[in-house]
């Protein structure tokens, strides 16, 4: 392991309480947030599919009665349905949010904040996908969403991944961890 690595003359990090604290050792949590990524990403897509090849124009498929659903739902715009007219501005938005992940990977060294991220990152990633190849064209996709909850917006398992990561992200933020694994005290 290199010096850095071990936290060996890398400079202290001021904790808000005016004392220096330790850089956080060990590996850049990059390969944890690529893997949560890329199963997210994975499991969104593979559920797309099955969801455009065996639900759609079909009948919903009632999981628990008047509770849930799986019902095939195209939606152009953003959750609840909102912003129909400004399927371009969501993918633009996903696009800056990959872009901004991917950068701040560079810093990472915590591992929940690897987790959320990479939860984030395949989220993204799976609804801008639609955006990008769905009809009605490009950057004009509508996403495909399937699971409905009674009186709830149907959504689909992009959402789910994108809500638990933005969730463990304001969890870790009252917790004071930050992204490169210092613990700041407000």
């Amino acid at each position: 392991m290199t010096e850095a690595e071990h936290g060996i003359g890398t400079p202290d990090v001021d904790d808000g309480a005016g004392a220096p604290a330790e850089r956080p050792r060990g590996r850049r949590r990059v390969v944890a947030l690529m893997a949560v990524a890329i199963v997210a990403y994975l499991l969104d897509l593979g559920s797309k599919m099955l969801v455009v090849a065996k639900l759609e124009h079909h009948d919903p498929i009632v999981v628990i009665d008047g509770l849930l659903k799986f019902e095939a739902v195209r939606n152009p715009g953003a959750a609840f349905g909102i912003g129909e007219a400004f399927t371009v501005v969501f993918t633009v938005i996903a696009a800056v949010v990959i872009v901004v992940i991917v950068r701040l990977a560079r810093k990472l060294y915590s591992l929940p904040w690897a987790i959320a991220l990479g939860l984030l990152l395949g989220g993204a990633l799976g609804n801008l996908t639609d955006r990008i190849f769905r009809a009605p064209g490009v950057f004009e996709g509508a996403v495909v969403d399937f699971i409905a909850p009674a009186h709830f917006a149907v959504f689909n398992l992009a959402d789910s991944a994108i809500v638990c990561g933005g969730f463990l992200i304001v969890i870790l933020s009252f917790k004071g961890l930050d992204p490169d694994g210092t613990v700041h005290k407000d």
